[in-house]
């Protein structure tokens, strides 16, 4: 067993919590249970891998869904028995109900838990029927996560006409936040700073995407996919910055698709 391993307190059972918080926003997408074999996977492959308590068996985040987690950085806290995971969530989705967060209910001041979250991506476009039933069985036999059984439940007869924008969703998301207070997330504190620290990350996520992009194989392209990712999330905050919505851009790219880039580039140079 490694060295490091033998820091982490894990539990009666040999488990430990494990919170999973998003790399770029900084908000918490869940909480899960990992033994030793789960974090060390977890350590070595840059891929979030949990313990499932109800299957006795390894859980590697996005096996059913596609929606895996890549790890940025793992650190342990004061105790010694959380996990707290850095993470880009792959699709946008953490919770199997299909949101960004599995924390999507607030408690109201009449004491009643209310859903503030939108479902960005429909359950049953994730997982197949059998998936989702065998998720609604599991969480049945746990009290506490009822409630997730009863979104499972109704996802395998609630079939999504089109797919969500997934784009729009957290476009509309970023634009919401340009209100927020700068520490309550991470894109409101960059909307805090101003737009030159906006231009700033952009520039250094171009940059790693770059380096990515050198490193990248035909068959290993992950780091890329995730690079990539952040520049196209930090873009949407600029967007956010001058209320440019981004169907704008899809529009946009819209006009060009029968449009040979070679014409384009002429008209431009015309209008110069």
């Amino acid at each position: 067993m490694s060295d490091w391993l033998s820091t982490v307190q894990f539990d009666e059972h040999g488990l430990i919590p494990a919170i999973a918080q998003d790399h770029a926003t900084g908000r918490v997408l869940m909480v899960a249970w990992m033994n030793r074999a789960a974090l060390e996977q977890t350590a070595k492959t840059r891929k979030a891998v949990y313990w499932s308590r109800s299957r006795q068996k390894l859980w590697h985040k996005g096996e059913e869904s596609g929606n895996v987690q890549q790890v940025h950085n793992i650190r342990l806290d004061c105790d010694a028995d959380i996990i707290l995971l850095n993470v880009t969530q792959q699709g946008g989705v953490a919770c199997h109900t299909g949101r960004e967060s599995c924390f999507y209910q607030e408690l109201n001041t009449d004491l009643t838990w209310q859903t503030v979250e939108p479902v960005l991506v429909e359950p049953d476009t994730l997982y197949s029927a059998a998936t989702l039933a065998a998720n609604a069985s599991k969480h049945l036999n746990h009290d506490k996560e009822q409630d997730h059984a009863q979104h499972a439940a109704q996802a395998m007869v609630s079939i999504a006409a089109t797919p969500v924008d997934v784009l729009q969703q957290l476009g509309d998301i970023i634009q919401a936040r340009k209100q927020a207070a700068p520490d309550s997330s991470y894109v409101a504190s960059l909307y805090d700073k101003g737009l030159n620290k906006i231009l700033e990350k952009i520039g250094e996520e171009a940059t790693e995407t770059i380096l990515a992009a050198k490193d990248a194989q035909p068959d290993n392209t992950g780091d890329l996919v995730y690079e990539a990712a952040d520049v196209w999330f930090h873009m949407l905050v600029m967007l956010g910055y001058f209320n440019v919505p981004p169907q704008a851009i899809l529009d946009e790219l819209g006009r060009r698709f029968n449009l040979s880039g070679l014409v384009e580039k002429a008209a431009r140079a015309g209008q110069s």
